[in-house]
């Protein structure tokens, strides 16, 4: 056997267990996400008619192409929709564990508090306070290392953006409260 055959298998501690129970299976996804892409499209649709899809003098109305292209995500969602609810096979196939969402809710979760912290603290606080949690939680590094680690993020992201570039950022109170 040469080296190039040989396959190092590393376990995952973190992993999440193998018979963990089913949340949803494909197909339930699947006719969720056609449903959503619908509904986008109808919105895109009725939008872009209310602005014009038809021809003037100089040509094209500004919601001639777009029109179009809601009517294709329409008739691609339709096709999606359809080909999931006769589908027997993906409704037997498990999209998501719980043990899984719960490692897809531990990131979903904080950044989207991430995002809406910004809208109060600034940008520069929200990721202090992102990197650090993450850091801290997620990877199970040291406090003391997470937040020296995003303490220098944050302040080279604010060096670069703030002050190199001039780049208005959104700011909160921290900020206010030094000047910037």
């Amino acid at each position: 056997m040469s080296q190039t055959d040989i396959e190092i298998v590393v376990e995952d501690p973190t992993a999440p267990e193998d018979n963990s129970p089913a949340v949803t299976n494909n197909r339930t996804v699947e006719i969720v996400v056609a449903l959503l892409l619908l509904a986008l499209a109808a919105v895109l649709g009725y939008d872009n008619w209310r602005t014009g899809i038809g021809w003037d003098s100089t040509g094209p109305q500004p919601g001639y192409f777009p029109f179009y292209l809601a009517v294709i995500l329409a008739g691609a969602s339709l096709y999606g929709l359809v080909k999931a609810l006769a589908s027997r096979e993906l409704a037997q196939e498990t999209f998501v564990t719980r043990a899984q969402a719960r490692r897809v809710l531990a990131v979903f979760l904080p950044t989207l508090a991430f995002c809406l912290v910004t809208q109060f603290l600034g940008l520069y606080v929200a990721s202090f306070l992102l990197i650090a949690g993450f850091m801290a939680f997620v990877g199970k590094i040291a406090w003391w290392k997470s937040l020296l680690t995003a303490f220098i993020f944050t302040a080279i992201m604010f060096v670069t953006f703030d002050i190199v570039f001039d780049v208005i950022m959104p700011k909160g109170p921290l900020e206010a409260a030094f000047g910037y």
